[in-house]
């Protein structure tokens, strides 16, 4: 029996360049899969808003992960029947998994007063100051500023200082995930869990029992995906070693950057050529 095939991927350093943002390399098979109905799930930190326009750059039209594993976007145009333990929220069914941002930011607001000039948080951050520190245009800028379920952490001060800051937030109740540039706090929600959520959905939705999930993922934030799926690509980096894994079986590591990185690892696990998957473009 073909394995229905599941893809769950990071953006920044994965499918999306480091340094340009583009995902150049990754196109070609990006159209196959398409073409054979393999749903491709962006699966990052940034928001809604940004991951909406970066899917339509890429025709992209599958499920979302957003936030760090925060909350799960299903298309109504895709998923016509409400999943239970889901909101409505315009074009989209959503399944949280954290209280919303500004519960966060009235902790990270009660932090002890000498951690205050050490960092900012995307809320505090001008337009401006965030497109020069992440590279971003200003558009996009103010699309990730618009966040729903977590703050961004921009740290400027020394090691013990934001390991003692990071302290007080755990203790407080919040998840710390570190990023590419920032380090994330939200709730008790990752990546990987969010994976296992919308996997197991399309089981009971279309009554698979050979499903086979690709994470695909070069920060330390892709660490709980890569961990839950069947097939665990890390993507290599510019800036960074391999973030170290518990699991060793069927763990790939890229020898190309990048979407290059991410082109090489699915040319490696998936058949030549892609077989049609059972999912259909539209879904019940």
């Amino acid at each position: 029996m073909t394995k229905q095939i599941l893809i769950f991927s990071d953006l920044d350093g994965t499918l999306m360049d480091h340094y340009t943002y583009k995902s150049t390399e990754a196109l070609p098979v990006i159209k196959q899969l398409n073409s054979a109905n393999v749903p491709i799930v962006l699966t990052t930190s940034k928001t809604i808003d940004e991951v909406k326009a970066i899917q339509s750059d890429l025709h992209i039209n599958d499920a979302l992960i957003v936030e760090n594993g925060a909350a799960i976007f299903l298309p109504k145009a895709l998923f016509k029947t409400q999943p239970k333990d889901t909101n409505s929220e315009g074009d989209y069914w959503v399944k949280s998994f954290c209280p919303p941002r500004q519960h966060w930011l009235d902790i990270i607001k009660k932090a002890p007063t000498n951690f205050a000039s050490l960092y900012k948080g995307f809320s505090t951050l001008t337009i401006k100051e965030l497109a020069e520190i992440t590279g971003l245009t200003v558009e996009a800028a103010e699309l990730a500023k618009n966040r729903h379920f977590g703050e961004p952490i921009h740290w400027m001060g020394d090691e013990s200082s934001k390991l003692a800051f990071i302290e007080y937030l755990e203790t407080a109740g919040a998840t710390i995930l570190h990023g590419g540039r920032f380090f994330h706090v939200s709730g008790e929600s990752d990546k990987g869990r969010a994976l296992n959520w919308l996997t197991q959905y399309y089981k009971e939705t279309f009554q698979f029992n050979n499903i086979s999930s690709i994470a695909l993922g070069d920060g330390k934030n892709d660490i709980a995906m890569l961990e839950a799926a069947d097939y665990a690509v890390q993507i290599r980096s510019p800036v960074h070693d391999f973030p170290e894994l518990k699991k060793h079986i069927n763990v790939i590591q890229t020898e190309s950057y990048g979407p290059a990185g991410w082109a090489e690892a699915l040319h490696q696990i998936l058949p030549e050529p892609l077989p049609m998957q059972v999912c259909p473009a539209n879904i019940l």
